[in-house]
């Protein structure tokens, strides 16, 4: 958008500006405008035979993939995208460990240079059939295979390109993602997922040149990992997938500048302190909040970062919703008022994506999570989601004694572990009141040392602010009155 233009919210410039939800509906234009690489994602691109990218739901897997995978093409190498439906009927055999792990080498052996021949414009039947042979060296197939057929094929200049790196590097980097579609966390799904990072780790040492990159949610990974004895060979593998709630603001940033074409130096300004960014938000959010309480007059970045568990997704469904309600009122800026109208709801779905994410491994999640709602006296006394280890572990026995809570894996569904679930799927933090009394949370990608030993570390436990309008609908004013927001970090 011109710097120049008149400025109204419709759902056009909502979706332009916040982007969407999920990176495959993104652009790849426009997501590499306001893409912001952290040290993730060198990570995942570095040249190594087998990268595990782990992370939340809405943390930016997909996002991380799709730049990274046109990159990879402007380099000259060939990256190849594997999705579910490509290898829906691989590794559900009903053999053996072992055999689980052989169909999946052969299935993607015929997937991988399926994809890449016909990238190439070089796939037919003979080229298929030669895939489908027992004992296919990948890599040394497809040379031989490109080097016979370029001669007699009048290829596209792109893909001439294409081939001529492919025969200098012999390098193919495979991009797997969206494993977790239709994962229900049962023993087979836990068995697929685990025969087929076994089978990765095995082909890539059996291919020079080859590589994958792959993505797992958290819960995924977590079930596996602890489900297969195996699985440690590929520890050193695994690239976990965090934010800080100042890298997710100087995204936001980011999208608006790059929306209004206003030059900013992405390095400087994660340099720069928070309360020094501020003036960047002006330009479309109301500053400071006109909230009440704790949160009156505060300044907007406070209110955003305190509300997102620093996942991008939370941001993007936060400022857009809002702006929706903004345009409804033929607004130029989101204001306080349109914030507050959405908090609920927001909130009720930052619960919803919870039960749905976790309840393979808690299947009883829901109730879990709706028995940390705060009773009467609890509310009285302002501290109902602020709880000291034991007061912890005594709220979950108390939901304990209605409910009979089993984990997927067979793990002991006992207080402790309860509350090292919830802090694991950042339903609650750690947190404590600094010096200056500015609040500091602390979430499991962060300190995972919290989660693992639950001792005393001089941190409170706190049910995150996204939580909170659900689980108090009756009573939405009480929660600014007393949640105090988050220190700059």
């Amino acid at each position: 958008m011109l710097k120049n233009q008149p400025f109204r919210f419709n759902d056009e410039i909502i979706q332009q500006l916040f982007g969407f939800e999920d990176a495959e509906s993104e652009s790849i234009g426009r997501l590499r405008e306001y893409y912001l690489k952290k040290d993730t994602y060198q990570r995942v691109t570095s040249n190594l035979p087998l990268r595990i990218l782990v992370g939340h739901k809405g943390t930016g897997k997909s996002a991380l993939f799709k730049v990274a995978m046109v990159e990879e093409k402007e380099k000259g190498n060939l990256p190849i995208l594997i999705k579910p439906d490509d290898i829906a009927e691989l590794g559900r055999s009903d053999e053996d460990f072992l055999l689980k792990i052989r169909q999946w080498k052969y299935g993607l052996i015929k997937i991988i240079g399926a994809k890449v021949l016909s990238e190439l414009g070089l796939y037919d039947e003979d080229a298929k059939k030669k895939l489908s042979l027992f004992g296919v060296k990948l890599i040394s197939f497809l040379s031989k295979t490109i080097s016979t057929k370029k001669v007699s094929i009048n290829l596209e200049p792109t893909q001439q390109l294409l081939v001529d790196n492919f025969l200098k590097s012999k390098k193919i980097i495979v991009f797997i993602d969206d494993l977790d579609r239709g994962w229900q966390g049962r023993k087979d799904d836990i068995q697929r997922i685990s025969a087929l990072l076994n089978a990765i780790r095995d082909f890539s040492n059996e291919n020079n040149g080859l590589s994958f990159k792959v993505s797992l949610r958290s819960d995924v990974f977590f079930l596996v990992r602890t489900s297969d004895e195996s699985t440690d060979k590929i520890e050193s593998s695994v690239v976990w997938f965090s934010w800080t709630n100042h890298e997710i603001l100087v995204m936001l940033i980011k999208r608006i500048a790059t929306f209004f074409e206003e030059p900013l130096n992405e390095q400087k300004l994660l340099e720069t302190p928070q309360r020094h960014l501020v003036h960047y938000l002006e330009r479309i959010f109301e500053n400071p909040f006109q909230g009440r309480g704790k949160w009156e007059k505060v300044s907007i970045h406070k209110i955003l970062m305190s509300l997102v568990r620093k996942r991008p997704r939370d941001l993007v469904k936060l400022c857009s919703s809002a702006a929706q309600i903004a345009s409804s009122e033929n607004s130029s800026k989101i204001k306080s008022s349109h914030l507050q109208r959405i908090f609920e709801e927001y909130s009720q779905g930052r619960i919803q994506d919870t039960i749905n994410e976790y309840k393979s491994e808690l299947p009883k999640i829901e109730n879990l999570i709706f028995g940390m709602r705060p009773n009467n006296d609890e509310r009285k006394k302002s501290s109902g989601y602020i709880f000291k280890t034991s007061e912890l572990q005594y709220k979950i026995n108390m939901i304990k004694e209605s409910n009979n809570f089993k984990f997927a894996n067979k793990r002991v569904a006992d207080a402790k572990s309860l509350a090292q679930f919830l802090y694991k799927i950042n339903f609650i933090t750690g947190r404590k009141v600094l010096e200056s009394g500015e609040i500091q949370r602390r979430y499991f990608e962060e300190s995972r040392y919290l989660y693992s030993s639950f001792v005393d570390f001089g941190y409170d436990w706190e049910i995150h602010p996204a939580f909170r309008w659900a689980l108090q609908p009756e009573n939405l004013n009480d929660i600014m009155n007393q949640l105090a927001l988050s220190s700059d970090n």
